[in-house]
């Protein structure tokens, strides 16, 4: 079974992720940011990753710790839930339509975290929620799941279209990765044989 659970409690939050990778996309995800929560729904329909995550965190300072320390948490699921990585594709990619906005995004679960990220925002805030944190949480995902990121906005002018637009093409691109490849089902996918 592909699953994990990761509890992680600091001083600024404390959040549980439980994730299935060979789910059907079942979400229910809780962190006291609205916007966050409907980009991890995103996520995991996407991704068909079934995604339970709680968080609470120090909101009345702002949302940074909440959405960084879950990218953290959901990076080390990530990392469990493959274990040695034995008979997966290693790599997806997706460009991604929504509306006004193109994005493609294009990773590797290489256990070498590297984030490339080519996208502006027209505006800071989306509502309450400040669009440089959707860079945070990629950033944080990309770290603590040894991921080699590559995110690039292609057109867009519309800040909530571009942001769903970067997660709903990392979750395509993580769909395809973390997939049994039936080619070489017990084989670890690298030539130096291990991940």
């Amino acid at each position: 079974m592909r699953t994990a659970t990761i509890t992680r409690k600091t001083a600024e939050t404390d959040i549980t992720v439980q994730i299935d990778l060979d789910g059907t996309g079942r979400y229910d995800n809780q962190t006291g940011v609205g916007f966050f929560d409907h980009m991890l729904d995103q996520l995991s329909r996407h991704a068909l990753i079934d995604m339970t995550i709680r968080a609470t965190g120090d909101l009345h300072i702002d949302d940074h710790h909440t959405v960084e320390d879950v990218g953290i948490a959901l990076g080390q699921a990530l990392t469990q839930a493959l274990g040695d990585k034995r008979g997966i594709r290693r790599y997806g990619a997706c460009h991604l339509p929504m509306d006004d906005a193109q994005v493609r995004a294009a990773l590797d679960l290489s256990g070498r975290p590297f984030l490339v990220w080519n996208v502006d925002m027209p505006t800071a805030k989306i509502g309450t929620f400040d669009t440089e944190l959707v860079r945070e949480f990629f950033q944080a995902l990309a770290t603590h799941g040894g991921i080699t990121l590559h995110v690039d906005k292609l057109h867009g002018f519309n800040s909530h279209h571009i942001a769903e637009a970067t997660f709903k093409a990392a979750a395509r691109a993580l769909r395809e990765a973390v997939e049994a490849d039936p080619r070489r089902a017990d084989a670890i996918p690298s030539t130096k044989g291990s991940l």
